[in-house]
């Protein structure tokens, strides 16, 4: 790694096993090219991918692992083929930091969708053949096209859990027209994506129901978030009265669940959008069929619709709920990100935390 002239100089978390235990690492970034961005870190949000690749859930996981995918930060240095950006510039990165470039996605600004495979930010394959490295670190080099601007007036605390968070929920909800307002929303799960799609309903101007399997989110989901009402998923009384009520719902939990009854709520036309992963979707195709219904997925976007994203919430006054923490308590973070326990993003303070001890 070090061969590319630069020192050791960045200063890191890393798992260095499937244990998935982070500790203080010493690693090098690539020299900036003429098209890249350096940016100095200053927040990342904790993401339950950042679990599954410290932890090594799917089996490819290339050690040590510096995890963080939802990074905010401050442009330090700028290349001298780079023109959307300046020194002093607030930035943020979100999954992925190269593609392409050349296919019908990359094109559309669909990078998410790179034919080739879009490079993931942390346990990927760069151009250059190194692992990617993530936003649990001090800085980072990324080219400009995979960077995004954040308006000044919005907290970089608040924005980093949009890029992957928001985004995640943002793009499908457009793509399949859930910002017309009048219409009505389901949220299947209260976590980071789900409060996220929450308030990207009520800006939109739908009428907004939570499903939970916790009644005790029922208050915040009502008072704090919004939402217009709140259903426990497993009482059946108040799942039948909501039969044929909701044109869209956003599915969000990545626990197993059963998804008829979530059919049976939708209109005749609704739309069901999965951007969760339980191990299996499984409906009784006349859930689908009768009433004509569609069924879709979903993951993040492309580098249009996150800007876009990013904008709306800044002009909507819209920011998720955190609670910032220091890179120090970033393994309690993980633990109970896993248990479910946070309201409802993570966000480290890397500037202020992330020190050479």
């Amino acid at each position: 790694m070090s061969s590319k002239g630069v020192g050791e100089d960045c200063l890191g978390w890393a798992a260095r096993d499937a244990s998935g235990v982070l500790s203080p690492y010493k690693f090098s970034r690539r020299t900036p090219g003429n098209e890249d961005v350096l940016i100095k870190i200053t927040h990342c949000g904790v993401c339950f991918a950042d679990v599954v690749w410290t932890r090594n859930k799917h089996g490819d996981s290339k050690y040590p692992v510096v995890p963080g995918h939802e990074i905010a930060g401050i442009v330090t240095k700028v290349g001298s083929n780079v023109h959307r950006f300046k020194v002093g510039d607030h930035v943020g990165v979100g999954t992925y930091v190269n593609s392409c470039r050349d296919c019908e996605h990359c094109n559309d600004r669909e990078e998410v969708h790179c034919t080739k495979g879009s490079v993931f930010t942390f346990n990927g394959v760069d151009f250059d053949g190194t692992i990617t490295k993530g936003g649990y670190s001090s800085y980072i080099v990324v080219h400009e096209r995979y960077c995004f601007t954040i308006p000044k007036s919005y907290a970089l605390a608040s924005a980093a859990p949009l890029l992957c968070a928001g985004i995640t929920v943002y793009s499908p909800m457009v793509r399949h027209k859930m910002n017309q307002p009048g219409k009505s929303l389901g949220v299947i799960g209260l976590g980071g994506l789900g409060h996220m799609a929450v308030k990207f309903g009520k800006a939109f101007g739908l009428s907004v129901t939570v499903f939970s399997t916790s009644i005790s989110k029922k208050e915040e989901a009502l008072s704090l978030l919004g939402a217009d009402k709140f259903v426990v998923s497993s009482n059946q009384e108040e799942m039948t009265a909501l039969a044929k009520s909701l044109d869209f719902i956003i599915d969000t939990a990545s626990g197993d669940h059963p998804f008829d009854p979530y059919m049976s709520l939708l209109k005749t036309y609704g739309v069901f959008v999965l951007v969760g992963f339980p191990s299996q979707v499984k409906f009784s195709p006349a859930s689908l069929n009768i009433g004509s219904k569609t069924v879709a997925g979903s993951v993040t976007g492309g580098t249009k619709d996150i800007q876009e994203m990013i904008d709306f919430c800044a002009a909507n006054e819209i920011h998720p709920n955190i609670e910032v923490i220091p890179i120090e308590y970033a393994n309690e973070a993980l633990e109970r990100l896993i248990n479910r326990d946070v309201k409802y993003r993570f966000v480290i303070d890397i500037e202020n935390s992330l020190k050479e001890k």
